[in-house]
């Protein structure tokens, strides 16, 4: 019997996360997921292993990955992301919002890989969700650009685990989940929550033992740096 497939998502409590949860949990994957005030109740399966964790406390991982010793996972993916505020203006903006932008954007995304990336299994995917625009080559009329920015950060800092991964014989994404139809995305996107999940699942168990960088959506088209 084939041994069952083990999954853990950082950001998993609504959106993007939730759907990909539920996701692979239909697939017959064990999900070890993380929320911050609550599991949702659309999650609140037996197969899925919740955990309460902000992301932004360095320490909160810290404890998590002491939490989760002794196991290993097929893929980890680090969900998170805030668009900042509304205006996309520099000028208009505080030091404050912009410094938490960047934080919940690119610096814990990465920050949090680093230290769960050794529960990585080896031929495993480490995925972190970023963006289209986060690309000077995809965005080149800088839509969104405070948010493209921290995109762009996070998509840079990710490189830094490329020698890492590899050192464990795995895999690293910078995945495009597509424009979604979540409080974010707003009702204007043409992707639903399940369509876009549905994307992610199949790119993560796709990109299994292949090794390597790769800058890919939902749909597995490699995108531009």
């Amino acid at each position: 019997m084939a041994q069952q497939k083990e999954v853990l998502i950082i950001g998993a409590s609504r959106g993007i996360g939730l759907a990909v949860t539920q996701a692979f949990a239909g697939e017959g994957w064990q999900v070890t997921a993380t929320h911050r005030s609550g599991i949702p109740e659309q999650g609140n399966r037996p197969e899925i292993y919740w955990h309460t964790l902000d992301m932004t406390q360095s320490s909160a991982v810290q404890q998590l990955a002491s939490q989760l010793s002794g196991k290993s996972f097929d893929a980890i993916l680090i969900n998170a992301g805030i668009s900042g505020p509304a205006h996309q203006t520099l000028t208009q903006s505080d030091d404050q919002e912009l410094a938490q932008l960047f934080l919940t954007n690119a610096i814990a995304p990465v920050r949090s890989a680093e230290i769960l990336l050794p529960l990585l299994k080896p031929d495993g995917v480490l995925a972190l969700t970023s963006s289209q625009l986060g690309s000077l080559n995809e965005n080149p009329d800088a839509q969104m650009p405070i948010y493209a920015a921290s995109k762009a950060a996070l998509n840079m800092l990710s490189r830094t685990l490329r020698t890492a991964t590899e050192a464990q014989s795995g895999t690293l994404l910078t995945l495009h989940p597509g424009w979604v139809k979540t409080d974010m995305g707003g009702e204007s996107a043409p992707l639903t929550a399940e369509e876009s999940a549905a994307g992610i699942v199949q790119q993560l168990t796709h990109w299994r033992g292949r090794g390597g960088h790769h800058y890919v959506d939902y749909a597995g088209q490699q995108l531009q740096w």
